[in-house]
């Protein structure tokens, strides 16, 4: 009888709670990467310096506070120094992030802020990672790097309700993204009027109900692209009867084509 293969363990990795630069740093841009062998939690920590997300292969995703945010080879995250948050990478997935001292460079955004990441940008930051770099094109490099920070015009982020009344809806949707049911539907069965859930969708997430679900479904999504599904198995998976259907939603939400998302594009 063959032993049947079990998923690793999800590999938690416990980091500190530090306070925005509380602890001095040598340096103005650092970074670093890793390519996980398994799936990768970090429970709740912050660091003392901003910290800059993206990967170079597959899709991982980080929260603050109520909000997620997938993070690709295209769509970084920035975090102010001393932001508490979460992050899950899935197995497979090569990221990379960059820590800058706050010395020497303000934050962009007083919160969290979906980054632009451009060839431009990965090249210099590859640059940062050369042995042989001189203390002067190092820092001429860092320079470019700050300059070339952009917001990204689009972002992959949902922000989760947290009220009694809407989390039946919250279970069911993050937990199968495809489900059908549509406002009137989720009305009846919660025993309330479509205008009370709408309002409650809007006061909690700044949405209605429809534009929250195509938001659970792009980042769904996102995540199933980035690790390498095909954009039909993907677009049945998240609700839609055809890849085409899919795509002009996707394109709606992110600006950009399904194929953007997966490996190698």
């Amino acid at each position: 009888m063959t032993a049947r293969s079990e998923r690793p363990p999800v590999d938690r990795r416990e980091l500190p709670v530090f306070a925005a630069g509380s602890v001095p740093v040598p340096y103005v841009i650092h970074p670093m990467d890793e390519l996980l062998d398994r799936d990768t939690l970090w429970p709740p920590h912050a660091h003392p310096t901003h910290e800059l997300l993206w990967n170079l292969r597959g899709a991982s995703s980080a929260t603050v506070d109520a909000r997620t945010w997938a993070i690709t080879p295209t769509i970084g995250l920035w975090l102010p120094a001393g932001t508490l948050h979460t992050a899950h990478g899935p197995a497979g997935t090569w990221y990379r992030t960059a820590q800058f001292g706050v010395h020497a460079v303000p934050p962009l955004a007083p919160g969290p802020v979906a980054i632009e990441v451009t060839a431009l940008l990965r090249l210099l930051l590859d640059r940062l990672t050369e042995p042989d770099l001189t203390a002067d094109s190092r820092a001429l490099t860092e320079r470019m790097v700050i300059d070339v920070l952009t917001p990204a015009a689009h972002e992959v982020a949902v922000r989760l309700p947290q009220s009694a009344l809407l989390a039946p809806v919250v279970a069911a949707v993050t937990s199968d993204p495809g489900d059908p049911r549509a406002l009137a539907e989720w009305s009846a069965e919660l025993g309330v009027s479509p205008r009370t859930l709408t309002r409650a969708f809007r006061a909690e997430t700044g949405l209605s109900f429809g534009r929250w679900q195509a938001t659970v479904r792009t980042q769904r999504a996102v995540l199933l692209l980035g690790a390498g599904e095909t954009v039909e198995v993907v677009a049945e998976a998240v609700g839609y009867r055809s890849a085409s259907a899919f795509g002009a939603a996707f394109r709606r939400e992110t600006g950009l084509t399904p194929g953007a998302f997966r490996p190698g594009a």
